[in-house]
């Protein structure tokens, strides 16, 4: 079913072909995830959920609050066949999220994420600027979903740069001469909302036409509440970047450790697209379906995970649906926008917990 979902381009698929093949994908991995992992087989047990007689879509599976994965060990395969567990982002005090992962399911979200992301960039890969600290990668207490994005992002770039140093300072001396190296190429850069704002594009404000990144495409993702209680925008937040070093084409991202590979990206009309291997859906506060177009709580869905039960999440996101096969960029499937984190829920995503410390 994956290898299907891996032979289509990333945004083709219209609403009754996805729907189709998405539906058969998550059933099969509900009933494996049912054999094969006592705690999720008690939840379906306790909900009434057989899932060999199931039918229907993807809204009509059992979900389960992402925040779970903080509370209990949610794992699919033996403890042997784990070679990663990936933690989320969390403020100093808060409990994390961990994902077991075994290296097939792990394959596939690499697969995945370069199937997605290759659909913005091209496959060739690209002068790389990465705008965070070389310790976020070195520091294995620190390899949670800050490093794993990084590192995942990373597959798209040569010849890669930090362009802060460890003190999350901007190296000037080190960005200088990758433009010089690199003058007039496309350059990829890749960082979270918040660092990019506070530690490269005002620290470039005040070293006036030092950086020309003119055709340089930024992807940036990670959360937008520290930078929302400032005023600013996406529109802000791009028009900023073209006046100070010259960037016009930035992507934001929609994603989590718990679904990693299946990342939402922006697409030029500044839409959130769910690619063939996700989907995604609003609930009311009763748990129903939103209408496109209402307010709602975010769950999403993903064909990938193998290893631990998250394919059906309930994220404490809150977001609306756009449209579907109607984007005017082109691309197929869901589009959306995701309106920010729902009352009284914790801080996550790398940009909002690294900006929580601010």
């Amino acid at each position: 079913m994956i290898d299907e979902l891996m032979n289509v381009e990333p945004f083709s698929l219209l609403k009754t072909d996805k729907e189709r093949i998405l539906a058969r994908a998550l059933l099969d991995l509900t009933a494996f995830h049912y054999d094969n992992c006592r705690e999720y087989r008690s939840m379906l047990d306790a909900l009434g959920f057989d899932p060999r007689g199931a039918t229907g879509g993807c809204r009509d599976l059992p979900f389960l609050p992402v925040r779970l994965f903080k509370e209990l060990t949610l794992k699919s395969v033996s403890d042997a066949e784990i070679f990663k567990t990936m933690t989320s982002s969390g403020t100093t005090g808060q409990a994390t999220s961990r994902i077991f992962l075994d290296r097939a399911t792990a394959g596939q979200q690499q697969k995945a994420l370069v199937r997605i992301v290759a659909s913005f960039l091209g496959t060739a890969r690209l002068p790389m600027i990465i705008i965070d600290c070389p310790s976020s990668v070195r520091d294995r207490r620190m390899f949670s979903a800050r490093g794993a994005a990084i590192l995942g992002f990373s597959i798209f770039g040569n010849d890669k740069i930090y362009a802060l140093d460890d003190d999350m300072n901007l190296d000037v001396k080190a960005l200088a001469a990758f433009l010089a190296k690199h003058s007039g190429k496309r350059i990829l850069l890749f960082g979270f909302t918040f660092m990019v704002w506070q530690h490269f594009c005002a620290k470039l404000k005040n070293l006036s036409g030092m950086a020309d990144l003119s055709g340089g495409v930024l992807i940036h993702g990670g959360g937008w509440k520290k930078l929302a209680g400032q005023s600013v925008s996406p529109g802000v937040f791009k028009s900023e970047l073209k006046a100070v070093c010259g960037i016009d084409h930035v992507h934001n991202y929609y994603g989590m450790v718990e679904q990693t590979g299946c990342v939402y990206m922006e697409c030029e009309k500044g839409h959130l697209h769910a690619s063939v291997f996700s989907d995604v859906i609003t609930r009311r506060a009763d748990l129903s379906v939103c209408d496109y177009g209402e307010a709602g709580i975010i769950e999403v869905v993903s064909a990938l995970p193998k290893s631990y039960c998250g394919h059906v999440l309930l994220t404490e996101d809150e977001g609306v649906i756009l449209g579907e096969d109607d984007c005017p960029c082109g691309r197929k499937g869901k589009y959306f926008k995701v309106l920010g984190r729902l009352k009284d829920a914790e801080i996550r995503g790398c940009s909002d917990a690294y900006a929580a410390s601010f």
